[in-house]
């Protein structure tokens, strides 16, 4: 390991800009603390006894859904590439909708604080386990990628290395999850997202006080660019030929069809399935109100992402002008690069609140309820006190908080982390998404053939994305997710309907 690795570097920050950072988070850990007291049982713990308001239980989830790779990685995309990446929103908005009057009824018929519950009622235990594990999987490796991209971010501004770094984050969302559980998590997360909101307006404001001609030269820059592009509608099949469209076809995730597509299944599996996002939605006491609060995720959402698409082409323009200025190593980090380097105190003090602050919410929470909902319980420990639920609830905060950090360690040294987190979440994704869906739209009631499905399906995307990333087999990520989605779904309902003909003939 490199010594570098453990050493403090220089900083620029002032004791100002620590002030601003401080102030934040003594608010944000009294909020937790004080919201968070009083913990007696696994209903506390999982779902604050379904009592938060709905507006909170949305602004958690919005903030659930930035975190710090929205904010180190989005500018660094529209730095890097352009605004393709909001082609993505036009499904994720249509499956909000979808979230909210198929899914959200379903979980609510059934009282479920795991989601997974819904795959026991539906079809067994062998699928909840399944699922749960499945779960267990992306969000540990999807998380590690959020928890590194902050870390990188933290340690270029206050110039500590890598590893303290993860230590310091893990130990902070270990201690605050352990003791506040889920209402301590959504009330931290309304915090949360009014200062990211905040902090990325006066990024984008202070931008454009530095760019030569304002708001009209980053339009005409950057348009000139192609940094303001949107839509990619590929090459048209009269004018290109049909060998040239369907390469781009299978290769090209940012192809406004397949953008839209992966757009709508991903955000419905992320948010439809997937425990740490739909953990917030149950909290509110009624069907009607999470469905509410689902219809209403969108408006927040696409004003964070306006907002930082804005600040990457601002960042361009203004590099662009200054084309004697230093850039990092890795444009990954071109943000917190330039808010160490350029910004003034308070401002720096202010980005490095956000940017914190969005990173202390983890999956810990989520992962906990999973796992002693849906397999220490009914598994592992099935007759015990509520006491002894919630004692070891908080053991498992400590255990997934040092796997986290370890998995965040590893990704350390990869590179496009936003592109990075969607290609793992396309392994597993398609495979939970395709039996809730078999779950919601059908009454197949095969359990076993669903376990087989689910892991053949995740077997078989993970090869295809290892192939594609060594140029084997030329398939853009964004089809693992749709064919994973389609592959699942298929075999639970063919060899599903065999065996429940085959146990009805015994």
């Amino acid at each position: 390991m490199e010594i570098s690795t453990f050493l403090p570097r220089g900083s620029s920050l002032t004791w100002q800009d620590y002030s601003v950072l401080l102030a934040l988070l003594v608010v944000m850990v009294f909020i937790g603390l004080y919201c968070g007291r009083k913990e007696e049982s696994t209903a506390d713990f999982f779902l604050g006894k379904r009592q938060i308001p709905w507006w909170a239980a949305c602004l958690s989830f919005v903030a659930t859904e930035i975190s710090a790779v929205t904010l180190i990685s989005v500018p660094a995309i529209a730095y890097m590439e352009n605004w393709e990446y909001a082609q993505f929103f036009i499904g994720s908005f249509l499956a909000r909708v979808v979230i909210a009057f198929l899914f959200i009824p379903a979980f609510y018929r059934y009282n479920c604080t795991s989601i997974y519950e819904f795959l026991k009622y539906r079809f067994g235990p062998e699928t909840q386990i399944a699922g749960s594990i499945l779960f267990f999987i992306t969000r540990l490796l999807a998380s590690g990628v959020r928890l590194m991209v902050a870390c990188l971010a933290v340690s270029v501004l206050i110039g500590w290395p890598i590893i303290p770094t993860i230590l310091l984050f893990s130990v902070i969302c270990i201690l605050y999850i352990a003791w506040g559980g889920i209402k301590a998590v959504v009330w931290t997360n309304v915090v949360q997202a009014l200062v990211f909101t905040l902090a990325g307006v006066a990024a984008i404001g202070f931008l454009l006080t530095q760019i030569d001609g304002g708001a009209a030269a980053v339009v005409a820059i950057a348009g000139q660019a192609g940094k303001l592009k949107i839509f990619n509608w590929g090459p048209g099949l009269m004018e290109a030929g049909a060998p040239v469209f369907l390469k781009s076809l299978l290769t090209d995730p940012n192809l406004l069809v397949l953008a839209t597509l992966n757009g709508f299944f991903g955000s419905m599996a992320a948010f439809g399935t997937d425990q740490e996002t739909m953990q917030r939605l149950l909290t509110v006491e009624t069907r009607r109100e999470s469905q509410k609060t689902m219809l209403m995720t969108p408006i927040g959402s696409f004003l964070v992402m306006l907002i930082f698409l804005s600040v990457g082409a601002c960042l361009y323009v203004f590099y662009a002008q200054h084309p004697g200025l230093p850039l990092p190593a890795k444009l990954d980090k071109i943000f917190p690069y330039f808010i160490e380097q350029t910004m003034p105190p308070m401002m720096r003090g202010l980005m490095l609140a956000a940017i914190v602050l969005a990173s202390i919410d983890s999956p810990l929470g989520s992962l906990t309820s999973s796992f002693v909902t849906d397999i220490y319980r009914p598994v592992l420990f099935k007759s015990a006190t509520e006491r002894h639920y919630l004692f070891v609830s908080r053991i498992c905060v400590v255990i997934f908080g040092i796997i986290l950090g370890v998995i965040a360690f590893i990704f350390s040294h990869f590179e496009k982390f936003l592109w990075l987190a969607f290609k793992i979440g396309g392994v597993t994704y398609g495979s939970l998404l395709g039996v809730f869906l078999l779950g919601l739209l059908t009454t197949r009631r095969c359990n076993r053939v669903n376990v087989v499905a689910m892991t053949l399906a995740a077997l078989a995307m993970l090869v295809l994305l290892i192939l594609s990333e060594k140029d084997i087999f030329p398939l853009g990520w964004t089809w693992l997710l749709l064919i994973g989605t389609f592959l699942t779904f298929a075999i639970g309902w063919i060899f599903g309907t065999k065996a429940e003909e085959a146990a009805a003939s015994r």
